[in-house]
């Protein structure tokens, strides 16, 4: 598949068919993502994943809202910044992007969930976070910081494609 085809079909999923990925598939993504850029070549991008249904059911509950599907997920990476820099978060967010990519051309969907800095609850904005949800029961070392967890797997349904639009107004040329 061209990567004009990937960036063209690549949705978000949030329904999954039951079926696992198999981990061979997983590590040759976890492969191809660990060469995304990072600042200076840091590569200060870390990778949790999990498959274990009982785990992804407590993920899951990390946020009231938006994260509720990954109960029902296969799989699910967590990504996460090293804090050797200060740019861990941008690096992060590179590798996730790249994740994503190439599961799309592995033929699988993925959906991203934001963890740093988001609460747990909605109504309780300085609260739990996210982050400390997780910390409670995933072996999250201290220096890693959770940017997002990806959810994994082959979509239930075939996601709607990309709308046509004008968004010419969100670019500037300077000629």
């Amino acid at each position: 598949m061209e990567l004009t085809d990937i960036l063209k079909k690549r949705r978000s999923v949030r329904r999954f068919e039951s079926r696992p990925v198999p981990r061979e598939l997983i590590e040759s993504l976890l492969r191809l993502t660990l060469t995304a850029p990072s600042s200076k070549n840091t590569r200060s991008t870390r990778f949790m994943v999990v498959g274990d249904p009982e785990t992804l059911g407590r993920i899951a509950r990390m946020r009231d809202f938006g994260s509720a599907f990954l109960a029902d997920v296969p799989c699910a990476v967590v990504v996460a910044g090293d804090n050797q820099t200060d740019l861990w978060v941008d690096n992060a967010a590179i590798s996730a992007t790249i994740l994503q990519l190439a599961a799309e051309e592995a033929g699988l969907g993925s959906c991203w969930v934001h963890v740093n800095g988001r609460p747990q609850r909605r109504e309780e904005p300085d609260g739990p976070t996210a982050t400390e949800h997780l910390r409670e029961f995933l072996p999250l070392p201290a220096e890693w910081n959770p940017l997002c967890v990806v959810a994994l797997g082959y979509p239930a349904d075939s996601p709607k494609p990309h709308s046509e639009k004008d968004d010419s107004d969100k670019i500037i040329w300077l000629d």
